[in-house]
């Protein structure tokens, strides 16, 4: 049987270079996205001039400013993002309808049959590589593999700009070297146990007795077993609609204001209903989450009306249940989700009055305006800041 050709497409510091692409004197400086560097969220996001500083994704964003002070630092502007994402997608599709999305800026591909239209499977990833560099201005790393596992780790060698083959019968020779950090579901516990054992690299690992590896980690030893000797039977799952759409955010300072609780919610819900819009979804379930400063997490979920992609009727719900919730300490953290997620044609009910559907128009064409005149075209007078009069 002729082996599998498995692609993993990966874009390069996606966010950031999404921020250089639309702000060209960006280009060439140090751009983190994520929270406001005053505060204790995370970093989303480094260019690749950020990491020459130490700089990573979901490094607190404290110390990105510790190490990276001169960086430019942006809030995500996931609307954004996500539409970039979506022309993404449909470029992989044009090369074969098997593409798994792992995030917005990832998915595995599965060319085995495409080869016969498209040419040998490195070819096939050049070409990907070509169009996304001339469409969208950006540009991704690839691994071609026989496997998901080896597509993987391939795309992640050569960064940015990237282009790794791993031939069938080379997996042994590929794995050989490289650290055991790279092998899926081992962390920092599971790496320090490893090198007990006096195993560092995959080729270590692939030449362990399976019994001492199950003795030592049950069930998921074995598997570890088999993807260090590079096997990974899993199909590509393509899928088109998420599972869920969300928005949290982490305070720089615990609160208790609850005008600014409201205020970010109402922020977030806005953000989330635009993100269903553009994919044209709908949601049923409102999830709200809270981490009080305790770090204890509480959520409610909401699933007593129709489905949605209007920000008023998302935050309303996340808010009456937020006022349901006993709140005993301040507040870390706010989120709010949408999940039960429908396309706009099904199960839609019209209400009795025509009114259904209102307050999505109305952000339908926020929507327009923002994409035309920039995300502060239209914004909801509650969230103004009040100017202050000059006494007569």
């Amino acid at each position: 049987m002729r082996p599998r050709a498995i692609l993993h497409v990966d874009m390069d510091a996606f966010y950031a270079a999404v921020e250089q692409r639309d702000r060209p004197e960006l280009r060439g400086r140090p751009v983190i996205v994520g929270a406001d560097p005053r505060g204790r969220g995370v970093v989303s996001a480094a260019s690749y001039e950020a990491r020459r500083y130490g700089v990573h994704s979901a490094m607190p964003i404290s110390r990105a400013a510790r190490l990276c002070p001169q960086g430019v630092y942006l809030p995500v502007d996931m609307p954004k993002y996500a539409r970039v994402s979506a022309r993404l997608m449909q470029v992989l599709r044009e090369f074969t309808p098997l593409v798994e999305p792992l995030s917005l800026d990832e998915a595995f591909l599965d060319v085995t049959a495409s080869r016969a239209l498209f040419g040998p499977a490195p070819d096939i990833a050049r070409t990907i590589k070509a169009r996304i560099r001339a469409e969208l201005d950006l540009t991704a790393s690839a691994g071609v593999a026989p496997n998901k596992f080896l597509a993987k780790i391939a795309s992640d060698l050569r960064k940015p700009d990237g282009l790794v083959e791993v031939r069938h019968g080379e997996e042994a020779g590929f794995l050989r070297d490289l650290s055991i950090a790279r092998l899926w579901g081992v962390g920092p516990a599971a790496e320090a146990e490893l090198a007990r054992l006096g195993v560092r690299t995959i080729g270590q690992l692939a030449a362990t007795p399976r019994s001492v590896l199950v003795a030592r980690f049950g069930a998921s030893g074995a598997h570890l077993l088999e993807l260090a000797r590079g096997r990974d039977d899993r199909s590509v799952e393509p899928w088109d609609d998420p599972k869920s759409v969300g928005a949290e955010e982490t305070f720089e300072r615990d609160t208790e204001d609850l005008d600014r609780l409201r205020g970010t919610l109402l922020r977030q819900a806005d953000r989330v209903a635009s993100e269903l819009r553009d994919e044209g979804l709908r949601g049923r379930t409102v999830t709200l989450k809270l981490r009080l400063a305790d770090f204890h997490t509480l959520t409610r979920r909401d699933t007593t009306a129709a489905p949605t992609a209007d920000g008023a009727e998302i935050f309303h719900r996340a808010w009456a249940a937020f006022t349901r919730l006993p709140r005993s300490q301040p507040i870390r953290l706010i989120g709010i989700s949408v999940s039960g997620l429908m396309r706009d044609a099904e199960g839609r009910q019209l209400g009795l009055f025509g009114r259904t559907g209102r307050g999505e128009q109305i952000g339908r064409l926020a929507d327009e305006l923002r994409a035309r005149f920039g995300p502060n075209a239209v914004r909801r007078a509650s969230l103004l800041v009040p100017l202050r009069r000059k006494p007569l």
